[in-house]
């Protein structure tokens, strides 16, 4: 597995300067939250973005995706909904020319909608959106835990497997996998060889490893038995005044859980 670290973590909007010291944690990719990274994401220019790469790069970090995405239009009316897609599309762009792959969608709100209508009227916005961001070799993951639709790992499979897109993929949360009761292997398994993003994360995004409440041990050997080779990603709020301390222990703890040499 590799370790990549969110810039949520970080101080908002000027922190290129810490990514020597984030490198020196032992992290090899940074994953970024666009409304933390610019004050208008819609508003950043290509010389922007070509500047925050190569800085990144030049600490030797990659950008893997993006996250924190808003959802909450995906069930609201039309012409909402379209513009919603309309900016996901440009994250998509965002995500391809930062380096990245994988896009982070938060919370969904079906509002008033049965279950059965929520899954069709889920099921065409993604297939209105996905054919627009396939291009950019990127994939939309639906952030489990967050809202009223596709709140479990089970339901964000299911609808995996029913919409079929390859610009749809799989992302599980420590702390959203604890809130369901998914923890067991079943989980894991059902998403063999298939799973894009994996948060090593905390409720109230507190420090990786401070709220005593996810095993997130256990959770290693899960990943580890299905093989999982890809991003672990260190997601915690910034602590005002220690973001740095408290960053380097959420790091230090996620390194040492899921990334010990495998002796089986």
């Amino acid at each position: 597995m590799k370790l990549c670290i969110s810039n949520l973590a970080l101080p908002a909007f000027d922190h290129q300067y810490l990514f020597p010291q984030v490198k020196g944690m032992g992290v090899d990719g940074i994953e970024i939250v666009p409304s933390h990274t610019w004050a208008d994401p819609d508003a950043v220019c290509a010389a922007e973005i070509n500047a925050f790469r190569r800085t990144a790069e030049a600490s030797d970090l990659r950008v893997v995706g993006l996250h924190g995405l808003d959802g909450t239009a995906m069930f609201a009316d039309r012409d909402s909904q379209e513009r919603l897609i309309d900016t996901v599309v440009a994250r998509s762009a965002l995500c391809r020319d930062l380096g990245g792959r994988t896009l982070i969608l938060g919370a969904r709100w079906r509002h008033d909608l049965s279950d059965r209508a929520a899954w069709l009227a889920g099921r065409d916005f993604l297939e209105r959106l996905l054919p627009r961001i396939e291009p950019h070799g990127t994939v939309l993951c639906l952030a489990p835990g967050q809202g009223d639709f596709c709140v479990t790992a089970k339901e964000c499979y299911l609808l995996v497997n029913a919409v079929d897109h390859p610009a749809l993929g799989l992302h599980l949360s420590a702390a959203a996998l604890t809130a369901s009761g998914e923890m067991g292997h079943a989980t894991f398994a059902a998403v063999r060889g298939r799973l894009d993003h994996f948060h090593a994360d905390e409720p109230n995004l507190e420090t990786a490893g401070g709220s005593g409440r996810v095993d997130h041990v256990d959770m290693r050997r899960h990943l580890a038995a299905i093989s999982y080779f890809d991003w672990v990603s260190v997601v915690q709020r910034q602590v005002p005044g220690l973001s740095m301390e408290a960053l380097c222990m959420g790091t230090r703890y996620v390194a040492q859980t899921y990334l010990p040499a495998d002796t089986r």
